[in-house]
C-alpha cells in the first residue's frame, strides 16, 4: 500500500516559520479585527425598497444614513466602554470598537423626502420609496 502526501510549499514554509514560537505569549497591543460587515436584507415592491440591517449594541445617535440618488450608505460608530472596575485588569476583549459601513446601489432613485428610518432592538429598518419618474414632456416643433 502506498501513502500519498500532498506537497504545498507555502503551507510548509509557514509551518516552518512559526515552529518553536510559543502561541501562548500575550500580545497586549493586539486588537480584534473589525467585523467585515453587518448583515442586511434588502427587498422591494413596485413602490419602495425595504432594508433591514442587524446593528446590535448601538445607539440610534451613532448611526448615519446617506442617500444620493440610487446609492445608499449606512455607517455607525462603535464606542468603547470601560469594563474594568476597582483596579481590575481586562485579560481579553473580543469586541470591536470603531466604524462599520455598508454602501449599495439600488435599481431606482430613492425619494429622499419620504424616506424613513427606524431603529429598535438592534435592527435598523429603512423604508426607501422609489422616486416616480417625471412624466414625459413632448415638445412641439415650431
Amino acid at each position: 500500500m502506498v501513502n500519498i502526501t500532498r506537497f504545498n510549499p507555502l503551507d510548509d514554509a509557514l509551518d516552518n516559520l512559526f515552529r518553536g514560537v510559543p502561541v501562548w505569549l500575550p500580545n497586549l497591543e493586539r486588537r480584534e479585527a473589525a467585523p467585515a460587515q453587518f448583515r442586511m436584507d434588502v427587498s422591494e415592491n413596485d413602490r419602495q425598497y425595504q432594508v433591514l440591517a442587524e446593528m446590535p449594541g448601538l445607539k440610534k445617535e451613532d448611526i448615519s444614513i446617506t442617500i444620493n440618488g440610487n446609492e445608499v450608505s449606512v455607517s455607525a460608530e462603535l464606542k468603547q466602554e470601560k469594563d474594568a472596575q476597582n483596579g481590575d485588569t481586562v485579560l481579553r476583549s473580543e469586541r470591536y470598537f470603531g466604524k462599520i459601513q455598508r454602501a449599495f446601489s439600488l435599481g431606482h432613485e430613492v425619494d429622499q423626502a419620504n424616506a424613513q428610518a427606524k431603529y429598535t432592538d438592534g435592527v435598523l429598518q429603512l423604508t426607501l420609496p422609489k422616486k416616480t419618474a417625471a412624466a414625459l414632456k413632448k415638445l412641439a416643433v415650431h
